[in-house]
């Protein structure tokens, strides 16, 4: 005999496990206060409202004239189709914002010194200045040329009438430079 075969049999039996059972039918949940959904739908069709709003707009502009540079707009068709008076103020305001672009042109200049022009490289800006003797003042008749040519560095070459650069101005300048050149002579400041 066992000493645990008394204890077995005084030990209830455990119940049996409840057999098999399916999920009983139930509706569809619904949850209250999921508004996540709700909102990204508004979204959608707020940008959907925006995106239609401009391109309403841009077919209003590009019908009026006003949105671009196609052959209905511009400042000489100012009567045209489109072209009425917002046209023609627009066209005058932005011709008075923007200045015409100065039209540059080459001007010679012989530098008294010609030690000073082997300074010199083309791309680089200097001030002319004018002086018409030992005892006469001077004046700056060029500010910020730029220095196109350069004369070659030679060895024999003489400097007793100095060296001619070309620098590039206005023609205005330009034209005060080749008068001051007759009886003054001509000096350069690096800038």
């Amino acid at each position: 005999m066992s000493p645990y075969g008394s204890l077995s049999s005084s030990l209830p039996t455990p119940p049996s496990a409840p057999p098999p059972a399916g999920v009983p039918p139930f509706p569809p949940l619904r949850v209250r206060g999921g508004s996540g959904h709700r909102l990204r739908r508004a979204v959608w069709r707020q940008r959907r409202a925006m995106t239609a709003g401009l391109a309403l707009t841009a077919a209003a502009l590009a019908a009026s004239g006003l949105g671009g540079s196609g052959a209905g707009s511009g400042a000489g068709n100012a009567a045209g189709p489109g072209g009425g008076r917002g046209a023609a103020e627009a066209a005058t305001t932005a011709s008075r914002r923007v200045p015409p672009p100065v039209r540059l042109v080459s001007a010679p200049v012989r530098i008294a010194d010609a030690e000073t022009v082997r300074l010199l490289r083309p791309g680089d800006r200097v001030d002319v200045v004018a002086s018409e003797g030992a005892g006469a003042g001077s004046r700056v008749l060029a500010k910020g040329a730029r220095v196109t040519r350069v004369p070659e560095v030679s060895a024999e070459g003489s400097t007793e009438h100095g060296a001619l650069i070309v620098v590039s101005v206005p023609r205005a300048t330009a034209t005060t430079l080749a008068g001051a050149g007759i009886s003054a002579g001509f000096a350069v400041i690096l800038c």
